[in-house]
């Protein structure tokens, strides 16, 4: 038996049903699980400090693609819209081999922990030069998050009139094929898991009715999670009606991506009749407002999915379309946004971190995360709030209003990753090392 005690935190915000916050309060981990939350709590065990700090669960981050860590601010598509962006990148993502996508996820995974995420979604939609899904699961295993990595595709290229260049698509029966190799291998369903794997072809533009038929019908068979994007700006919404001759949330319906174990990232465009079906049919949205912002795709509608009962958590998206991967800022991010179209009351600080964190695990099917309860899994985020940012504030648990975006330490499945702000799991300079090096070589 292995015990850790984190001891006299300023707060515990445990994020539990009742949104209970604890004073000067203590968590006990026991074999990687929340055995206790209170005061006075002893172990014979390590013990942690966690005086002038604030503890929450992990963050949970629903949306990203980590091999853009390698291609920020690339000057062709820092000012273009969603499809003038892709077709700058794509050519550049063609380069990229098992190389380039182990140490890319390495990289956002890596930059996700020091932001206090302990899971995170991941959407590879392309398989350039050798490139696996196994390249990314192995990439996290190193760093130590959790992972929900999904097997994405794109099959239709330019020349049948899709978005991606043709050397970017896979055949269909071979995608299918890799989707139920990589679950059988790697996906997890039981509590407590560190990697499950999602069915997710990458969006209605670069994939066929036939396939998200079909993609749905092996999810289900397998029990995996569906993931793709939809509804993300005008121009998508455009596409939909002109090809498909509905709005996206109708050709999700038509098609089988409505349900629980279904979540489409960004759904900025979506109506009300949408809002309804996603809240009735259980469907989640992966919430991503930097990169809405980033893109120009507009404000997603939020505090009226949040309203309707749609479960939405946060996502960072990738790296290109938002140069950044900090999920704590995410959170602020989404708050401002939601306070500028609706007004100052209607996204409070508890609320906007209840989204990256009990929102995020309801997205993910993860009812065993996002709370500090007894019996939950320990993901821990120690925010340290005796540093500047925080000098002044009267509010210690309001994060996202005045406080750390770098979290002090970091715990998942009660192992400690992050240790006084610095990875304990990989070399952090060895890493932002080898990544210039692979980005610079990509320029050539």
């Amino acid at each position: 038996m292995s015990e850790t005690l984190l001891r006299g935190a300023t707060v515990v915000v445990t994020m539990d049903d009742d949104s209970t916050e604890l004073a000067d309060a203590d968590v006990l981990i026991r074999d990687g699980v929340i055995a206790a939350v209170g005061q006075g709590l002893t172990t014979t065990g390590a013990v942690h400090s966690a005086a002038g700090c604030v503890i929450t669960p992990g963050l949970i981050n629903t949306h990203h693609h980590l091999y853009q860590t390698l291609t920020r601010a690339v000057p062709g598509g820092q000012d273009a819209l969603l499809f003038g962006w892709l077709r700058t990148l794509y050519p550049i993502w063609a380069k990229f081999g098992p190389e380039e996508m182990f140490i890319s996820a390495q990289a956002g995974l890596v930059e996700l922990a020091l932001s206090g995420c302990t899971l995170s979604s991941d959407h590879l939609y392309l398989y350039p030069n050798g490139a696996r899904l196994d390249d990314t699961i192995a990439a996290a295993a190193q760093v130590g998050l959790r992972f929900h990595p999904t097997r994405g595709a794109m099959s239709i290229g330019e020349s049948d009139g899709g978005l991606p260049p043709d050397a970017l698509v896979e055949r269909e029966d071979a995608i299918l094929k890799d989707c139920t190799r990589v679950i059988d291998a790697f996906h997890d369903p039981r509590a407590g898991a560190m990697v499950r794997v999602g069915v997710a072809p990458c969006s209605p533009f670069s994939v066929s009715t036939d396939l998200m038929r079909d993609a749905a019908l092996l999810a289900r068979d397998k029990g995996v999670m569906l993931h793709t994007h939809l509804a993300e700006n005008g121009e998508d919404v455009a596409y939909s009606l002109e090809r498909f001759g509905c709005r996206p949330g109708q050709y999700a319906e038509d098609l089988g991506w409505t349900g629980p174990d279904v979540w489409h990232a960004h759904c900025v465009k979506l109506d009300a009749g949408e809002i309804d079906l996603f809240a009735r049919s259980g469907t989640g949205v992966a919430h991503c407002p930097c990169s809405n912002c980033r893109l120009g795709s507009g404000i997603a509608p939020v505090r009226a999915m949040r309203d309707a009962g749609v479960n939405v958590g946060l996502g960072v998206d990738g790296s290109a379309s938002n140069d950044s991967g900090n999920l704590i800022g995410e959170a602020r991010q989404a708050m401002l946004l939601q306070r500028v179209q609706n007004g100052a009351d209607k996204m409070s600080a508890r609320e906007a971190l209840r989204l990256a964190t009990r929102g995020g695990a309801a997205v993910l099917g993860r009812d065993d995360l996002g709370q500090i309860a007894v019996g939950k899994r320990a993901d821990l985020a120690i925010w340290d709030v005796s540093g500047i940012e925080s000098a002044g504030s009267w509010d210690a648990a309001a994060l996202v209003l005045a406080g750390p975006t770098r979290v002090r330490d970091l715990f998942v499945e009660g192992r400690q990753i992050v240790g006084e702000g610095r990875m304990l799991t990989v070399d952090t300079a060895a890493l932002i090392l080898r990544q210039n090096l692979l980005a610079r070589a990509l320029m050539d």
